[in-house]
């Protein structure tokens, strides 16, 4: 008997990781990591550290042993979208001619100058993950609090090996128009923009609507990160999450902005952070959704 209740419990188990792909992989590195920590491991072999920033700011300084892929080349324009992921194929040819294998520890390093660079960072994080990095950190307080915190800076380009990247897609973390369409009512969806771009107030000159996507609530991306950049504690991050979306962390959740990079950061607090297990990025966002005048959008209201 105890033999058929142990099987039944395992078989339940493994069934469960099945639905949820993140419980079959566990972290080695965590998603945000200090300066120090860098700082220990910037010779570790299995370290892989992307500075994100333009050229002429990686050669006034940067991390030793950082390599140079400016954030353009992560999140491409694509016919009239923005900040759309780069074609499979050309994604694996980029992660691959860094020397980054699926097993490689990946540290982001950026600016954290405005909320834009900030979430270029976690932008970038949820591209490696897409593709099937797992363990992909970001550089807390980002360039900025390396200088800050008084850590060696190199001069020294470096031009790295290549690596056969051997993709393993995480299709199920973006999602398509279509797919939003049918999750409203049904998923939790949350536009990770300011309250004025959320209640209709203000809009973008590219965003062809003012509004947001009929039963989101208003999560805004900018408010996980203090003033100097970093990323806040945890115990404020998850108290904020738990107040609009709530505490089930299972609940399929949609997050959206106006071109997919503003959302990002959410979604890393939420996925890789708060442990919230089915987290969807729609990487059109507000873009792609508003120019279609068939879809509904909700202005001045919090619902």
């Amino acid at each position: 008997m105890k033999r058929v209740l142990l099987a039944t419990m395992f078989a339940v188990t493994f069934l469960g990781a099945l639905m949820v792909p993140s419980l079959l992989h566990a972290r080695d590195v965590a998603p945000i990591v200090s300066t120090d920590w860098l700082e220990k491991n910037v010779s570790n072999p299995k370290v892989k550290i992307v500075d994100i920033r333009k050229v002429e700011e990686y050669k006034e300084g940067h991390v030793a042993n950082a390599v140079n892929v400016f954030y353009n080349t992560w999140a491409i324009k694509k016919k009239d979208l923005d900040n759309e992921l780069p074609e499979d194929d050309d994604l694996a040819d980029i992660i691959g001619s860094v020397g980054i294998t699926t097993d490689s520890w990946v540290v982001i390093v950026g600016k954290a100058d405005t909320a834009t660079d900030q979430v270029n960072l976690t932008r970038v994080g949820w591209t490696l993950k897409y593709a099937g990095v797992e363990n992909v950190a970001i550089l807390d307080g980002a360039y900025n609090k390396w200088v800050a915190d008084k850590k060696p800076v190199s001069m020294e380009a470096v031009k790295p090996q290549s690596a056969d990247f051997k993709p393993k897609w995480n299709k199920q973390i973006v999602v398509t128009k279509d797919y939003v369409l049918s999750a409203i009512g049904k998923s939790g969806i949350i536009d990770t923009r300011m309250p004025d771009f959320y209640f209709g107030v203000s809009k973008l000159d590219f965003v062809a609507r003012a509004g947001h996507i009929k039963s989101a609530v208003s999560l805004p991306s900018p408010w996980i990160f203090t003033k100097e950049g970093a990323f806040k504690g945890k115990d404020d991050l998850e108290a904020m999450a738990a107040g609009v979306i709530g505490m089930d962390k299972s609940k399929e959740l949609v997050i959206y902005c106006d071109t997919g990079r503003l959302c990002s950061g959410w979604w890393w607090v939420l996925s890789e952070i708060l442990s919230y297990k089915n987290v969807k990025a729609y990487d059109g966002s507000s873009q792609d959704w508003a120019k279609d005048a068939s879809v509904p959008m909700v202005k001045y209201s919090w619902q």
